[in-house]
C-alpha cells in the first residue's frame, strides 16, 4: 500500500462530512428499516463506501475494531488506523465488528452488554451485496405500523433481539446504502 493510498481516502471536509454521516446513521438506527445515503470516505477495497463513512464518524484512538474475513487486509488496517486512530482488536473485545454476515459469525463470540452496562456491547458493521426494504418485518421503537428489511439471518438477529436489553446493535452497508437494525427491534416472517 503507497502512502497516498494510506492517506487518502478520508473526508475532505471532516466537520461536515462527518456530522452528515452522524446523522445518517442515528437516523437509521431510529428508525430500523429505513435506508440512508452515506457518503464521505473512500477507503481501500474491499471495504464499502457506506463501511468507510460510519467507521471514520464513530471511531476514535478508544474505540476498537474487529476487521473479518476479507476486510483484514494490510490496506484496510492501515488506512483506518491512520484516519481514526481506532486499535484493531479480535472478536470478543471489539466494540465495532465489520465484515459479511458469514465472516462475522457466529454472534456469541461478541458482548452483549451487562444489566448494568447494556451498552458495553459490539456494534456489528454488515456488509451485505444488496440493501432492500423488502423482507423480514420489523415493529419496535422508532417504526409506526411495520418495516421491511433485507436480513441476512432472520433467526440468529431474533434471538439476539430475545436478549434485550442486551444484545449486539447492527448496522447493515451495501455501496454507499446504509440500514440499522438496534437490538430493540422485533422481527416477524411471514409465512
Amino acid at each position: 500500500m503507497s502512502a497516498q493510498t494510506q492517506f487518502s481516502g478520508g473526508f475532505d471536509n471532516a466537520p461536515i462530512d462527518a456530522a452528515h454521516a452522524f446523522r445518517a446513521a442515528m437516523t437509521v438506527m431510529a428508525r430500523p428499516g429505513e435506508i440512508r445515503l452515506i457518503s464521505g470516505a473512500q477507503p481501500p477495497a474491499p471495504l464499502s463506501v457506506a463501511a468507510g463513512t460510519l467507521l471514520l464518524t464513530l471511531c476514535d484512538p478508544e474505540t476498537r475494531v474487529h476487521l473479518a474475513g476479507d476486510l483484514d487486509t494490510g490496506a484496510v488496517r492501515q488506512w483506518l488506523t491512520f484516519h481514526t486512530g481506532a486499535p484493531i482488536s479480535e472478536a470478543p473485545e471489539a466494540d465495532f465488528a465489520v465484515g459479511s454476515w458469514q465472516e462475522l459469525g457466529p454472534l456469541s463470540q461478541y458482548r452483549i452488554g451487562t444489566p448494568e452496562y447494556p451498552d458495553r456491547s459490539t456494534t456489528l458493521i454488515v456488509e451485505c451485496d444488496d440493501l432492500q426494504q423488502a423482507g423480514a418485518e420489523l415493529t419496535g421503537p422508532g417504526i409506526k405500523d411495520t418495516a421491511r428489511l433485507s436480513l441476512p439471518n432472520v433467526p440468529a438477529l431474533r434471538a439476539n433481539a430475545a436478549l434485550y436489553p442486551l444484545g449486539c446493535d447492527f448496522f447493515f452497508t451495501s455501496g454507499d446504502r446504509l440500514a440499522a437494525l438496534p437490538r430493540s427491534t422485533q422481527i416477524r416472517v411471514e409465512g
